[in-house]
């Protein structure tokens, strides 16, 4: 359970400069010491890190931001596309440069995890603590759905429907795109998530994954970046996550969330846990009872809220629960 002493934790809007706009979030806790940068999954927001925050300590400094074309932050101009994994780790790198911090501590949910993989394996000196949550690595398949997914990203001479969609997504109009009243967008955004999401939960998030249509401020419009839905998710194959997962040196904590998600090849996330064991200066992992978004629902955020606030505080030793 949540220790019901702690004091919830101030909270500051912030924006940080990139070339094509700006990255916005919030800033949890004390602004006079370095954050954990804490990065969310696939179409949600920075908002999805609101629960867990004001459970940890008072003194523990969060950096939620939004990532570009989600929430509240730029998308990119037109004519990109997103290679989420690939972007995410390539801007922890532009934040960390910007804040000119020596090192970066990193908490990931998802597609946020996924990049602090990346991002421990690519710069092991440069990572001092990777808290990952129902997630290991990005997205892996089989060598045979890799090469079928290639010429269905790239080759535009071809007519695929996922290239054919991100047009259509590229070229559409504000006035086009759909609008719907408050209940309806949370319902569709509660359906999306499969179960994953409480209403509380999924409300939270909302705040800042719509906004007010400019033609009936009675309908709402998400605020993602509608590109996202055909991201180019640059799938792994094994044998480069487990390069990745050769190189992680920092202090790692896993909580994977039992249901939560499923992944096509399922024996990939024990055997990545067993090889950052040996290389990691401390490992735990942990299972908890929740779904995909556990440190988002009430239940299940307050577990999540206490084993990540004592891993930081150092009070387990380096272990497997």
């Amino acid at each position: 359970m949540a220790d019901c002493n702690l004091v919830e934790p101030t909270v500051k809007e912030i924006e940080i400069p990139v070339p094509w706009g700006v990255i916005k979030g919030k800033w949890w806790g004390p602004e006079d010491r370095q954050p954990y940068l804490a990065l969310h999954g696939w179409q949600d927001n920075c908002g999805s890190f609101d629960a867990l925050a004001s459970q940890l300590a008072p003194d523990i400094s969060l950096l939620c931001i939004d990532l570009p074309g989600h929430g509240l932050s730029s998308p990119y101009p037109q004519g990109m596309t997103y290679y989420i994994f690939w972007d995410t780790m390539v801007l922890i790198r532009r934040i960390v440069n910007h804040y000119k911090w020596r090192k970066v501590s990193l908490i990931g949910h998802s597609l946020g995890g996924a990049a602090g993989f990346l991002y421990a394996g690519a710069f092991p000196q440069d990572v001092d603590k990777l808290i990952s949550i129902d997630i290991v690595c990005p997205r892996i398949a089989r060598t045979e759905v890799l090469m079928k997914q290639v010429p269905r990203l790239l080759l535009l001479s071809v007519n695929f429907p996922l290239i054919d969609r991100f047009l259509k997504y590229e070229g559409l109009p504000e006035s086009s795109q759909p609008r719907y009243e408050y209940d309806e967008m949370v319902q569709i955004a509660m359906d999306a998530h499969n179960g994953s999401l409480t209403k509380q939960s999924c409300q939270t998030m909302m705040k800042r994954g719509m906004q007010p249509s400019r033609q009936n401020s009675r309908e709402f419009m998400f605020t993602r970046d509608p590109r996202l839905k055909v991201a180019g998710l640059a799938m792994f194959s094994k044998d480069q996550v487990y390069a990745y997962a050769d190189k992680i040196s920092c202090e790692y904590l896993n909580i994977r969330a039992r249901p939560g998600i499923t992944f096509e090849l399922p024996e990939v996330y024990g055997e990545l846990l067993d090889k950052i064991r040996k290389t990691s200066r401390k490992f735990e992992y942990h299972e908890l009872n929740g779904t995909h978004h556990l440190h988002m629902n009430e239940g299940s955020r307050e577990e999540v809220a206490k084993v990540i606030r004592e891993f930081i505080q150092g009070k387990n030793g380096d272990s497997v629960v």
